[in-house]
């Protein structure tokens, strides 16, 4: 049962990385919070006119949600936690990256 909340915690915390502030730290850009829509997202880094840090940030957002899936996949089945938790986790994650 430990495992199974402990997945559930580590996915929503994945979720809450926002890769929008993470590349536009690692570019120099302004924190996309205060520009634009001010809405961290793709889109609002790409208003920086900087392609690259605004595809980074689409990829980044995306791929969090997919390991957080394959680890929870591998991990229920070195934990022995149930089947279940993997769908827990991927709703967990969307929520964490709302």
């Amino acid at each position: 049962m430990l495992a199974s909340a402990l997945i559930v915690i580590a996915a929503y915390l994945i979720g809450s990385i926002s890769f929008a502030v993470v590349v536009s730290k690692a570019f120099g850009l302004p924190d996309p919070h205060e520009y634009g829509s001010r809405n961290p997202g793709a889109t609002n880094v790409l208003r920086t006119g900087n392609k690259v840090a605004a595809l980074l940030t689409l990829v980044g957002d995306g791929v969090k949600g997919f390991v957080v899936v394959i680890a929870g996949r591998s991990l229920v089945l070195f934990v022995g936690a149930p089947d279940w938790i993997v769908r827990i986790a991927a709703v967990a994650v969307s929520v964490g990256h709302l």
